[in-house]
C-alpha cells in the first residue's frame, strides 16, 4: 500500500486571516508556531509541532516590511530543519517582483535575489498568484505554481452584467493581461497610455481607443499608490465612459492610495486578500483567494495537474 506524507499548513503574521481562510477551504486546521521577537525586534520562528516526513505549506505574502520576508526565510529554514519532507511556500503576493529587471545602469534585480533567497533556504516550491512580469518563474530552479487572479475576478465582472463591456489596460506594460480578459468576454479593449517623471509620479496620460458611452473596467496586477489607475480612470470618464471601475490583485495601496481611490471617479476598486487592507473604504471590494489556493493545495499534494483552476482552461 503506497503511504502518502500528511499535509501541514502554517501560517506567518503577514497573512493570518487568509491563512485561516485557506485552511478553512481545505478542511484542516492551521499548524502550530510561535514567532517572537529579541529586544531588538530580531526575530525568532520555531514550529510548536512535529513536522517530520510532512508536505509542510508555509504561507505568507512577502509585502513591505522586510520582517515579512525574513519571517519566511526563517520559516523555510525551521521547516527544513525539522525534517520536512517537501517545503512549498504560498506566496499570495511575491514582493519585490516590481524590480525584474535593468531598467537603468547600476540597479539590483530585487526579483532574481528574492528567488536566490526562497531557494537558498530550502524551498522545494513556490506557489503565487500574479506575478508582476510571468518571466519571474524563470528566475527560479525549483516548480513554481502561478495561479491567475482571473479566476475570481472574471466570475465577478459576469455578475456585474455590464451591456458596453470595455477592458482597460491602466498601461502599456499591462497590455497582454487586459488583452486576455478581453478575449474571454469578447470585448473591445483600449490602453492607457502614460508618461512618468520618476517612480510613483506621472507627467501625462493619454487613452488609446474610444470609450464612449462603454463600462469600462481597468485591470492590473497591483496598485500601490493608486496614481494610475485613478488617472486613467478620470480619464477614462473625460472621454465619454458610461462608468469606470478597476479589478487588481494585490492591494498594496501606500500613501495617499486611499484618499485617492475615494476622490477618483472609480465606481468601485475590486481587489484580493493577497495583501491585508490597512482599512476599509465603501468603494472597496475584496475576493478571496483562499479557496482556489486551498484547492491547488490539495492538487499539489496529490501530484494533480492545477489547470482546470484557470478560467481558459
Amino acid at each position: 500500500m503506497k503511504m502518502t506524507s500528511s499535509v501541514k499548513l502554517f501560517a506567518g503574521q503577514g497573512s493570518q486571516n487568509l491563512a485561516r481562510s485557506i485552511a478553512q477551504h481545505y478542511g484542516k486546521p492551521l499548524g502550530a508556531c510561535n514567532s517572537e521577537r529579541f529586544s531588538d525586534q530580531e526575530l525568532s520562528f520555531s514550529f510548536s509541532e512535529s513536522v517530520r516526513g510532512c508536505d509542510v505549506f508555509l504561507i505568507q505574502s512577502t509585502y513591505a516590511p522586510t520582517d515579512n520576508i525574513m519571517e519566511l526565510l526563517l520559516m523555510i529554514d525551521a521547516a527544513r530543519r525539522a525534517s520536512a519532507k517537501y517545503v512549498t511556500v504560498v506566496a499570495p503576493y511575491f514582493g519585490y517582483a516590481r524590480q525584474d529587471r535593468k531598467d537603468k545602469p547600476r540597479v539590483t534585480i530585487a526579483a532574481k535575489l528574492m528567488a536566490n533567497l526562497l531557494q537558498a533556504a530550502g524551498a522545494n516550491r513556490i506557489m503565487t498568484c500574479d506575478l508582476h512580469a510571468d518571466q519571474i518563474q524563470g528566475f527560479f530552479d525549483i516548480p513554481v505554481d502561478h495561479l491567475d487572479g482571473s479566476s475570481i475576478f472574471v466570475p465577478y465582472i459576469k455578475s456585474l452584467n455590464l451591456e458596453n463591456l470595455m477592458i482597460a489596460a491602466p498601461d502599456v506594460g499591462g497590455t497582454k493581461r487586459a488583452r486576455q480578459y478581453a478575449k474571454f468576454f469578447n470585448a473591445e479593449m483600449v490602453i492607457c497610455d502614460k508618461h512618468r517623471k520618476r517612480a510613483n509620479e506621472i507627467a501625462s496620460m493619454q487613452i488609446i481607443g474610444d470609450v464612449t458611452g462603454k463600462d469600462v473596467v481597468l485591470v492590473d496586477d497591483i496598485i500601490d499608490t493608486a496614481g494610475t489607475l485613478c488617472k486613467a480612470g478620470d480619464l477614462v470618464m473625460e472621454k465619454g465612459a458610461n462608468s469606470v471601475r478597476a479589478v487588481c490583485t494585490h492591494a498594496i495601496l501606500s500613501g495617499k492610495a486611499y484618499e485617492n481611490v475615494e476622490n477618483s471617479a472609480l465606481e468601485q476598486l475590486v481587489v484580493t486578500d493577497s495583501i491585508p487592507l490597512k482599512k476599509e473604504l465603501s468603494k472597496i471590494k475584496v475576493l478571496t483567494l483562499a479557496e482556489i489556493m486551498a484547492k491547488a493545495i490539495r492538487k499539489i499534494h496529490d501530484h494533480e495537474s492545477i489547470s482546470s483552476l484557470f478560467i481558459n482552461h
